[in-house]
């Protein structure tokens, strides 16, 4: 049996065995067959079942539950996906509001089902606070972010400026210019998530098989080593794993992103620090930082990630020390109290990345075929949205869930844009990644000169607005 506990932090405070679960042995016929026993798999598998019990439902799991990203990720909850604000641009202020609401409500409707489901993975809702806390321009970006979802209908209740005095209310770090609350964020225990959906989704009958690779899908037909499923519906459901499933890997792109977690921490220090409601945190640069206190009192920390020649996954997530060493400078930036503490876990996960950076669920209904994916790191809430929208495509439920704007209904898998090839994908995400780097050791030094400082923000736009 693979080191499963080794995966992350969060498996490895799992107080359950991880025994696997049967893998599939003989052939199957079933009305939905689903690859993966991660959130998105086992989100739709449940409001499916939710929504009619008579359906059989069979997911196979390469691993164990947990063990891709549902298992390794920041353990953010966000009511809100990647690019929410330009695909909800173009809608009307009602219609635009509406939709806002939808996606504010996902970490409500997380802790609707736990609830009735006695999931408990430390569950807290206390917001995030984006915080400008390295130089000045951040202030500058953050407050420009404010008033442009301002515009868009959104209110103080929703995200609200902090200043300096009112963010050390909540979280204190050595050069505070100010941040933006947003209201509508959980933080959890990932891993405790994943592993109570799995029981949960058995109690209602679904059949979940680990230890069971899918060696090839098509219309109505899934291939294992041992077994064949023949089902009416397929929902490949995998995320940063696409590329092993051709050709989902030409729309969905893998990228890393790796994290750390310090030694429990006593509470004098997080006296110091703050963040005793359970609120995520991250620092307001190109390059995403991530962190929470977690229950039993650590930071955990994320920041940063890559991406490997061809789409390649990355299979070994023992950070090096250099990849180690980069986010405990990152985070002794924000708490110089902590430079010195001692990490005792490291690890990382892929996730999947879309070509128009933002999530998309679709539905092929001539192929029998239904899929969610391209979360881009916010796949936490994105998946609870996903499972559900999925689930009322398959359906055929006229819901406000399938009228948005991410929703996909025609012209299947040719209907997403597929990345370029190599080695153009990898020349652009080196030249914009290098373009960040260099803005953000231009701007955090104090002696930069004002012009060079323009300079390194304009060549980091221009390369962000080519992501785009």
């Amino acid at each position: 049996m693979p080191a499963w506990r080794k995966i992350s932090l969060w498996m490895d405070q799992l107080d359950e065995p991880l025994s696997p679960r049967a893998s599939l042995q003989q052939d199957i016929d079933v009305d939905v067959a689903i690859i993966g026993a991660g959130y998105t798999g086992l989100w739709t598998a449940y409001y499916l079942k939710h929504h009619a019990p008579h359906l059989n439902i069979a997911i196979v799991e390469a691993q164990t539950a947990g063990f891709g990203a549902s298992g390794r990720n920041g353990g953010w909850l966000m009511g809100a996906l990647l690019g929410e604000d330009r695909m909800l641009a173009g809608l009307s202020a009602e219609d635009r509001r509406a939709c806002y609401d939808l996606l504010f409500d996902i970490p409500d409707e997380v802790k609707r089902v736990i609830d009735r489901e006695g999931i408990d993975c430390d569950y807290r809702k206390g917001g995030a606070l984006y915080c400008a806390a390295r130089y000045p321009e951040q202030e500058r970006t953050l407050r420009e972010y404010l008033e442009k979802l301002y515009k868009q209908g959104l209110t103080e209740a929703d995200y609200r400026w902090l200043s300096p005095d009112q963010l050390a209310g909540q979280l204190r770090i050595a050069k505070p210019y100010g941040a933006i609350h947003f209201s509508h964020l959980a933080t959890l225990q990932p891993a405790r998530l994943v592993r109570g959906l799995a029981r949960a989704v058995e109690r209602m009958g679904v059949a979940l098989y680990e230890n069971t690779p899918a060696s090839d899908w098509r219309a109505g037909q899934v291939t294992t080593a041992h077994g064949q499923i023949r089902s009416r519906w397929v929902v490949p459901a995998v995320e940063g794993y696409a590329a092993t499933l051709p050709p989902l890997g030409r729309y969905q792109l893998p990228v890393q992103s790796l994290i750390v977690a310090t030694e429990p921490l006593p509470a004098h220090v997080w006296e110091e620090i703050g963040l005793n409601q359970g609120q995520a945190f991250g620092e307001n640069s190109r390059q995403v930082t991530y962190g929470q206190r977690s229950m039993d009192n650590r930071l955990v920390f994320g920041a940063r990630g890559g991406y490997q020649f061809g789409g390649r996954l990355r299979d070994n997530f023992e950070l090096t020390n250099s990849e180690v060493e980069l986010r405990r400078y990152l985070f002794g930036e924000l708490f110089p109290q902590l430079k010195d503490t001692r990490i005792t876990h490291s690890w990382g996960g892929n996730l999947g990345m879309s070509r128009r950076f933002h999530p998309h669920m679709l539905i092929d209904r001539g192929n029998g075929i239904a899929l969610a994916g391209g979360y881009g790191g916010e796949g936490v809430g994105a998946s609870n949205l996903g499972g559900r929208t999925l689930a009322d495509l398959i359906l055929q439920r006229d819901t406000l869930l399938v009228r948005q704007p991410w929703v996909i209904d025609q012209g299947g898998l040719k209907s997403l844009k597929a990345w370029e090839p190599e080695p153009c994908r990898w020349l652009g995400y080196n030249a914009i990644i290098r373009s960040f780097v260099n803005e953000d050791q231009t701007l955090a030094n104090p002696l930069t000169p004002a012009w060079r400082r323009k300079i390194a923000g304009g060549v980091a736009d221009f390369m962000e607005g080519l992501m785009k």
